[in-house]
């Protein structure tokens, strides 16, 4: 059975394993990513490579990443979490570990990794959305990845949704990603402090505010908490009527929710769905794309980026 590597660059950490055919992982290794050295980045993707090709006889190596890739899935062209710019990623690891090497937008691998073993498998369109610090996307046409001209398409956390709303990471303002995300739901949770019912969110943040987090939030509403389940439904509504939108554009048959924040569940997609029925056009006269929430968790990156270095 063919065995590849999957290495999944994040700002915080790299993680990677040998994933085989059926998308199951084996061997993993794991460092912490050296964010502001992008020669060093490179190297720990090397290390972590070479540690596992050691152990197994694996074909070749994909590599996942935030940012711009350029079409030939060869250069990172700018990963503003990771200070790379126009950097042939490709090209340094398949030289330093003699395997064939792909380089492919963290997201874009994520969405393949559902779509071939997660919870999209039993259709041919799907988009992912995964919901954390950012808000990341990735879809699947016909079966295929899309990536658009320059191979940076479905960045879909920065559409605009409101004209000069929220400042966003990205420098513009009114963005998806300022109001879906898990940093938008922790400002939401912030300015909401002081209101009476949020008595049990700020304890569990020592009384301070600016101790509270998205996962927090997440943990209170899966207890029950009002508060919480009112900020994550509020999340919801804006996945909701954004999908409405990608309906529009691409028809997909699933959409799948992954990232930290889909840890909410039925508190996330049930707002979501009802946002997404309400803002589709021709609603309850068409076929309505169902709203699914990832299988594959945090391994989905590595399982995508290692089987699209097989195709």
């Amino acid at each position: 059975m063919s065995l590849t590597i999957g290495v999944d660059v994040g700002g915080t950490k790299i993680a990677a394993g040998v994933v085989d055919e059926k998308g199951v992982i084996g061997a993993r290794a794991r460092r912490e990513t050296p964010s502001h050295d992008p020669a060093a980045i490179v190297d720990t993707i090397i290390e972590v490579t070479k540690e596992l090709a050691a152990q197994h006889e694996v074909d070749a190596v994909g590599v996942g990443s935030a940012g711009f890739i350029d079409s030939a899935r060869s250069r990172v062209l700018f990963a503003p979490n990771l200070a790379w710019r126009d950097v042939p990623v490709r090209d340094q690891v398949a030289d330093a570990t003699g395997l064939p090497a792909v380089v492919e937008n963290d997201a874009n691998a994520a969405a393949w990794g559902e779509f071939k073993f997660g919870a999209a498998e039993d259709v041919d369109d799907m988009i992912l959305l995964t919901i954390g610090t950012g808000v990341g996307g990735g879809l699947v046409l016909d079966g295929q990845i899309y990536r658009g001209a320059h191979g940076v398409a479905a960045e879909v956390g920065h559409m605009r949704v409101v004209p000069d709303g929220h400042l966003c990471g990205c420098g513009l303002r009114g963005c998806l990603e300022a109001y879906a995300s898990g940093t938008a739901l922790v400002r939401e949770a912030r300015a909401a402090a002081s209101l009476p019912s949020a008595e049990r969110l700020l304890e569990r943040a020592g009384g301070d505010p600016q101790r509270i987090t998205g996962p927090m939030v997440t943990e209170l509403a899966n207890d029950g908490d009002e508060l919480a389940i009112v900020l994550i439904a509020q999340v919801g509504r804006w996945l909701g009527e954004a999908m409405g939108s990608f309906t529009a554009l691409f028809d997909p048959a699933v959409f799948v929710i992954g990232g930290g924040v889909s840890a909410a569940g039925d508190l996330l997609v049930g707002p979501a769905e009802e946002a997404l029925r309400k803002h589709t056009t021709g609603a309850g006269h068409r076929p309505e794309p169902e709203v699914r929430v990832a299988t594959l968790g945090n391994d989905a990156g590595v399982i995508g980026a290692a089987d699209l270095a097989r195709v």
